[in-house]
Formats: C-alpha cells, sequence, structure tokens
C-alpha cells in the first residue's frame, strides 16, 4: 500500500509507526501501546497494554485483549477479552477482584467476555478491531451498561 505509507511520513523524514511511548527518568523509550489502541473514556487516556500485562499474568489467563467500545456515558468502555489457560475456568468475579488491586478505577474493564481465541492476523497480530465488531454494542444494547 504505498499511498498508505507515503501519508505516513512526515515532511522532516520522520516515518509515524502508530506506537506510543515514553521516555523514562534515564532517557529509556518503553512503548506503551499503539495509537490505534488508544481507549478514551471518560476523558482518560487509557493504554490497553498496561491492562493485558496484568491479565496476562494472572494463573487462569493465557492471553487477553482490551479494547474500548461506544458507551453512553463515558464515550469508550473498557472490555476485556480473556481466553483461559488451558484446564483453568476463571470467572468474572476473579478477574475483577484481581485487576481492582493493581488498577485505578477508570483503568478496570467494565465488562468481561471469554473465549476460545482470539482473532489473528496471518502475521499473528491480534485483530483488535474485529473484537470491537464483535463486542461493539454491550454498553449501547437496551439494558446494558
Amino acid at each position: 500500500m504505498p499511498e498508505k505509507t507515503e501519508a505516513e511520513f512526515r515532511d522532516d523524514g520522520f516515518f509515524i509507526t502508530g506506537d506510543l511511548g515514553r521516555i523514562d527518568e534515564d532517557g529509556y523509550l518503553a512503548i506503551v501501546g499503539r495509537d490505534k489502541d488508544l481507549v478514551i473514556a471518560g476523558g482518560y487516556n487509557i493504554y490497553p497494554k498496561e491492562i493485558e500485562e496484568l491479565l496476562d499474568a494472572q494463573d487462569d489467563v493465557l492471553e487477553s485483549a482490551v479494547i474500548g467500545v461506544p458507551h453512553p456515558d463515558l464515550g469508550e468502555g473498557l472490555v476485556a477479552v480473556i481466553v483461559p489457560a488451558e484446564g483453568r475456568e476463571p470467572t468474572e468475579e476473579e478477574i475483577f477482584r484481581a485487576v481492582s488491586q493493581d488498577l485505578a478505577r477508570f483503568k478496570q474493564p467494565r465488562a468481561l467476555r471469554f473465549a476460545q481465541a482470539l482473532p489473528r492476523n496471518v502475521m499473528g497480530k491480534v485483530q483488535k478491531a474485529d473484537l470491537r465488531r464483535e463486542h461493539g454494542e454491550i454498553f449501547t444494547a437496551a439494558g446494558k451498561d
């Protein structure tokens, strides 16, 4: 896609990758997420990678993906899609309890969904757009919050 590639080059020659990072006090760059993955909920910027790392560290979780979907009050609400570890059956309560100890309230997922696998492209990258389409009406459907 040469047109898309060309559009990402800036006049000064820099290429915009879409990665988001921060520089620590020692001058080291840490990648904190992707521009397209950034969720803005209630005016707060939330980087799903931070939440995914915490979820993935749970013994009952093989892997996770955190997405933002439309929310009537917050703009976007966080949904965590969890793939349980083999032979494990975590409950929503256990997952919520585990993350509530280490995340500020505004970073905590408002909904949890379990899946057998996360959708991936041919390169193995999780397709969060597919997850947003699948779970996009969780908070906007009648009677949901």
